[in-house]
């Protein structure tokens, strides 16, 4: 069940052999970069820059080497205490011609707050603040909060499927997950344990960038989630 994007042999080796050691370098594509416009990257720019120049990057679509091709537009993206400047990097495939948006992992796809602080609202709310509470908590508007918990309510069940899938995938020794009691809460609880699989096999990353990158930027999106064969259109 390949996940990752690189070329022919990487796939191969992830199906005979598990996980390819290459894809845990920074700037590489990462789980779940498989068939995106929005090809979700490392957050070390110059690292990214570095992988892509040397031909690092395979176009999601058809394959193709990727190349720089420019940048997006700038953006602010709200952390814990500060906005910081992002401005993703473009790139074009060689053989397509298909241009796609380096998506850093910690952000989200058309999201103005870091994936960090979204995935604390949605962590408060499961643990059964409001989103009054979680947006006094985290200094966010009350209807920005309550928008992030309507969208991820109404697709928690395609999160749950999806990280099901990949934890499997990551841990084949994994035993059933217990059931919380709501699909809400059923979808963090195994968005966490594949997460923490991803980083028994990869090392340490924050859980809720592995979200992102998983999800190919659409934990909150409108876009079909990623999945074996399928394109998550998002640009």
């Amino acid at each position: 069940m390949p996940f990752f994007v690189r070329d022919e042999s990487v796939t191969t080796l992830w199906k005979r052999s598990g996980p390819p050691r290459i894809l845990d370098r920074k700037g590489g594509p990462l789980l779940g970069a498989w068939r995106h416009p929005v090809l979700m990257v490392g957050t070390d720019p110059v690292e990214v820059d570095r992988v892509l120049a040397g031909g690092g990057l395979r176009c999601p679509e058809c394959a193709g080497e990727l190349r720089p091709w420019g940048y997006a537009r700038s953006r602010g993206v709200r952390d814990e205490d500060a906005i910081r400047a992002c401005r993703p990097r473009r790139s074009s495939c060689s053989q397509c011609r298909r241009t796609h948006v380096l998506l850093p992992a910690s952000m989200l796809v058309r999201r103005a707050d870091a994936v960090l602080v979204i995935g604390a609202a949605l962590l408060a709310k499961a643990a059964g603040l409001g989103h009054r509470r979680v947006a006094v908590v985290l200094g966010r508007p009350q209807s920005t909060v309550r928008g992030w918990l309507r969208r991820f309510t109404g697709r928690a069940e395609s999160v749950r499927v999806l990280f099901t899938g990949l934890l499997h995938a990551l841990d084949v020794t994994v035993a059933a997950t217990t059931p919380t009691g709501s699909v809400f809460g059923d979808a963090l609880d195994v968005l966490g344990l594949a997460a923490a699989a991803a980083a028994r096999l990869f090392g340490p990353r924050p859980a809720w960038e592995f979200a992102a990158a998983a999800s190919g930027g659409l934990l909150l999106g409108c876009g079909v989630l990623p999945g074996p064969g399928r394109a998550a259109h998002t640009s």
